[in-house]
């Protein structure tokens, strides 16, 4: 990447903008149809397996 430059006010904006959506984004919970869909698939590869 770049050198070691200090980052424009933007950029730092920009950063911490970003930073908000991901944290916000990983702490969602996962709705319950996919831990349904989940919970099948892993029913499924037992049934598989056996």
């Amino acid at each position: 990447m770049d050198s070691k430059k200090p980052k424009s006010n933007l950029e730092q904006q920009i950063d911490e903008n970003l930073k908000k959506v991901y944290r916000k984004t990983v702490e969602e919970d996962v709705p319950d149809r996919f831990m349904d869909l989940l919970a099948q698939l892993k029913q499924q590869e037992t049934q598989d397996g056996k």
